[in-house]
């Protein structure tokens, strides 16, 4: 019986999933946050990490060089953490991100540039008639 106060563990669970399938999965795994549920994702794909309400970073390095608590908090809090690895790379993929959304805030303003420049010149022609 789903009561909305089960914790939930997972260990690794977008191992051997294609991208489709972990977006799936992170579709439920956002359903059962949003119905009250806590989960613990222990995980390595940046695209499970950067949507995390918290992340606790272990490291600084994996088997013996970790075990130690590097970095505590949101993913862009972990992000300009300059002693996390999963900070580094998260920062990267913000990076990255930016980037994206910059380029297609410019091919809007481009297109929506366009037609107006049309409008000008085709109003300027039947000026000159």
């Amino acid at each position: 019986r789903a009561t909305g106060r089960t914790l939930y563990i997972l260990d690794e669970p977008t191992t051997g999933l294609h991208f489709d399938d972990v977006r799936t999965l992170m579709e439920v795994l956002q359903e059962l946050v949003d119905a009250g549920n806590t989960i613990v994702v222990i995980e390595h794909n940046l695209d499970v990490i950067k949507v995390a309400d918290w992340i606790v970073d272990l490291g600084p390095d994996g088997g013996d060089g970790g075990g130690e608590v590097v970095a505590v908090g949101t993913p862009e809090d972990v992000a300009k953490n300059k002693k996390s690895w999963t900070g580094k790379f998260l920062q990267q993929t913000f990076d990255r991100q930016e980037e994206r959304r910059a380029r297609q805030r410019a091919k809007l303003k481009t297109k929506a540039a366009a037609p107006a420049k049309g409008k000008a010149k085709k109003a300027a022609q039947q000026a000159a008639e």
